[in-house]
């Protein structure tokens, strides 16, 4: 079967989908991989890497039009959805809650469209979990940000001159975002407290030694995928009361708070900000699904007050190498899943992780979940 990697679409896209240790693992398997040229420039991975490893290179439109499965990280234009071959098989990112006419296209295309964050957050799939993988990093990377723009260090210092307290951090949402990002701040030596609707996760955080903030919601919880439940208007008022006081004493604020296929929740308002100290730092790390923090702009940092709202887009690609092995993973781990010595790639249409991540197959929307959304 003949696999296909084209390069990503965005100049801001510096990961890419497959790594030559990944395109080993493939082709051992029996697959043909073709790269397009120039794929892995942003990383230092060479033409002659990919070459070593076993795979072609070629250009883009041949490999969108001649590939069996298409791999890359980004969602297609709608152009090049037109160019795919019938019957193929293209995996990325796809935001299908959110793009409709893109998921038609597919559908109309008869391609068997995968999306990488609808993969179920199962014990089974985990090591295909690239929505996870990503957002690991993007954790850490949060931090690392955060801890550069501060005017302050994170660590207490006993020094001839007197002593230095330590940083107070301030996470919001402990998922695998926000658990990674109190990891990184403790690792610093920040005094880390944090908050989460889902009181499931008191103990993660506390196992990682930052302070559980507990505010009482009232009925809340999880999805059966571990995803935090939308909360009502009046639970939202009284969380951003219950958090108001702790970010005013916050040195530094992270929040990791997003809804799957939904607008971001607002958790920190302009009265909120108006309150923190000049020189506090808020990354808001879902300014791309729209932002936790009003006044909060993709790709820009907003002062308040003398307060600097981050609100950086796409934090994977800032440690790109990583990123990309991470999920150059995370494919291979799916590919591998659904390969047959006799038959060769196969889509198992009756798989439980594949009932959860297929989008369009045979011309069709095949995920139910989507096809509810679309009618409502």
């Amino acid at each position: 079967m003949h696999i296909g990697v084209p390069k990503e679409n965005l100049n801001t896209e510096t990961r890419v989908a497959l790594i030559p240790l990944s395109v080993d693992r493939l082709t051992k398997k029996g697959f043909k991989v073709t790269v397009e040229k120039g794929l892995g420039q942003n990383i230092q991975i060479t033409e002659a890497d990919y070459v070593k490893a076993g795979a072609q290179v070629g250009d883009h439109d041949s490999i969108l039009s001649t590939s069996e499965i298409v791999l890359r990280i980004r969602k297609p234009s709608l152009e090049e959805v037109s160019k795919l071959k019938k019957g193929s098989i293209h995996i990325s990112f796809l935001d299908p809650f959110n793009e409709k006419d893109l998921v038609n296209a597919f559908a109309a295309q008869g391609v068997s469209a995968i999306s990488m964050e609808m993969i179920p957050r199962s014990t089974i799939a985990q090591k295909m979990d690239a929505l996870s993988s990503q957002a690991n990093l993007a954790g850490y990377v949060s931090v690392v940000l955060a801890a550069e723009r501060s005017n302050k260090i994170f660590p207490m210092m006993m020094t001839p001159a007197g002593t230095i307290t330590a940083a107070r951090v301030f996470i919001i949402g402990a998922g695998v975002a926000g658990l990674q990002a109190i990891a990184t701040a403790k690792r610093l030596g920040a005094r880390v407290e944090a908050f989460d609707t889902r009181p499931v996760v008191k103990e993660q955080v506390q196992s990682l030694g930052a302070k559980f903030i507990e505010v009482d919601l009232g009925e809340t919880g999880q999805t059966k995928d571990g995803y935090a439940k939308a909360l009502t208007p009046e639970q939202l008022e009284k969380q951003r009361q219950g958090m108001a006081k702790v970010c005013s004493q916050s040195d530094i604020v992270i929040t990791t708070a997003q809804l799957f296929g939904r607008k971001a929740p607002v958790v920190i308002t302009k009265d909120m900000v108006s309150q923190m100290k000049p020189g506090s730092i808020i990354v808001d790390m879902a300014v791309e699904s729209g932002g936790n923090v009003e006044g909060s702009k993709v790709d820009q940092e907003v002062e308040v007050n003398g307060v600097r709202i981050l609100g950086l887009a796409n934090l994977p690609s800032r440690v790109a190498v990583h990123a990309s092995q991470m999920y150059s993973s995370n494919l291979v781990n799916l590919l591998e899943t659904y390969w047959d010595k006799e038959k060769g790639f196969a889509l198992r249409l009756d798989d439980e992780i594949l009932k959860g991540c297929l989008i369009t197959h045979g011309g069709n929307i095949f995920n139910q979940q989507i096809k509810d959304y679309y009618q409502k």
